[in-house]
C-alpha cells in the first residue's frame, strides 16, 4: 500500500540514526512481489538495496525471514502432514529465501552471513549468538532462518527471540499496510490505522501484528515493535533514523 504520496516515496531520507541495532522481520510473502508465490527476483533485489542503504548508516541489521511464500507448516491440513513434519518443511523455507537474500546483498557489496537454527554447514553456519552478534559488530548483515528451531513456534516468536538474544533496540516488522489497523485494511474500506499502542492492547483486541507468543515475549522484556510497509521506498531507512512511520508497539 502506498502512502499516496509520490514525493516521500521518492525522496531519500537523511539524518541520524536512532537505532544502533535492529532485527528486520520479513514474512516470506514480502518477497513472492506481484507472482503471489516463491522468489520475485526485482522484490528481492530492492528489499536488498533497502537493507544496504541502512546498513551503510551504520546500523547493525539482523533479517529474520519467514517462508510462508514457498511453504507455511501451520496452513498444510489439507496435505494431511503431520504438523512437526510441516512445520520442519517450512523452517527449511525460510533457509531457501535467506540464501536469495544474500546473494541479493553480496552483488551489492553488502557483507553477509546466513545463520540458522537447524544445522545445514555446507550452507550455513549454525545460530550461536556470541558469533551472530560479533558479525554484527563487524558490520555484516546477518540472515536469520530456520525460525527458532523448533515446530510449534512461528517466525514471529523467532523474531522476538533474536531480538532479545543478539540486544537489539528494536523489532522492525515489515508488512504489506501502512502499520496496525483496527480492522484488516485490505478486506475493510475505512479501517483506521493506530499510531501507538501497548503491548496488552495489542493482545487484548487480538489485532495480527504479531503471534501472542512474541508480543508477550517483547511486552516481558520492553522490545519495542515497529510496523511499517515495505512497499513504499525509503521505509526502513525513515523507521532507524527516527521519522514517525508506520505504527509503534510499546510499554505504554
Amino acid at each position: 500500500m502506498a502512502t499516496g504520496d509520490p514525493a516521500r516515496e521518492t525522496e531519500i531520507p537523511r539524518g541520524e540514526p536512532v537505532f544502533r541495532r535492529v532485527v528486520l522481520k520479513l514474512s516470506g510473502e514480502s518477497l513472492q512481489g506481484p507472482q503471489g508465490y516463491g522468489i520475485h527476483a526485482q522484490t528481492v533485489q530492492a528489499v536488498a538495496r533497502e537493507v544496504k542503504g541502512v546498513n551503510d548508516l551504520g546500523v547493525e541489521v539482523a533479517i529474520v525471514v519467514g517462508g510462508g511464500n514457498i511453504f507455511r507448516g501451520s496452513r498444510q491440513k489439507s496435505l494431511a502432514i503431520e504438523r512437526t513434519a510441516a512445520d520442519s518443511m517450512g523452517m527449511l523455507a525460510t533457509a531457501i529465501n535467506g540464501l536469495a537474500l544474500q546473494d541479493a546483498l553480496e552483488k551489492l557489496g553488502c557483507q553477509t552471513r546466513l545463520l540458522t537454527a537447524i544445522e545445514m554447514r555446507q550452507l550455513a553456519e549454525p545460530f550461536i549468538r556470541r558469533r551472530a552478534i560479533r558479525h554484527l559488530e563487524k558490520g555484516r548483515v546477518v540472515i536469520l532462518a530456520a525460525g527458532t528451531g523448533n515446530p510449534y513456534f512461528s517466525t514471529d516468536t523467532a523474531a522476538a527471540l533474536r531480538a532479545m538474544e543478539i540486544k537489539a533496540d528494536a523489532i522492525l516488522k515489515a508488512t504489506r499496510v501502512d502499520g496496525i489497523y483496527d480492522a484488516d485494511p485490505e478486506q475493510v474500506p475505512d479501517a483506521k490505522m493506530i499510531e501507538r499502542l501497548s503491548y496488552m492492547e495489542v493482545i487484548q483486541r487480538g489485532l495480527g501484528v504479531m503471534d501472542s507468543t512474541a508480543i508477550t515475549l517483547c511486552m516481558d522484556n520492553r522490545m519495542p515493535i515497529i510496523v511499517f510497509n515495505l512497499a513504499v521506498p525509503g521505509n526502513i531507512r525513515r523507521v532507524v533514523l527516527g521519522e514517525r512511520v508506520g505504527s509503534t508497539v510499546t510499554t505504554s
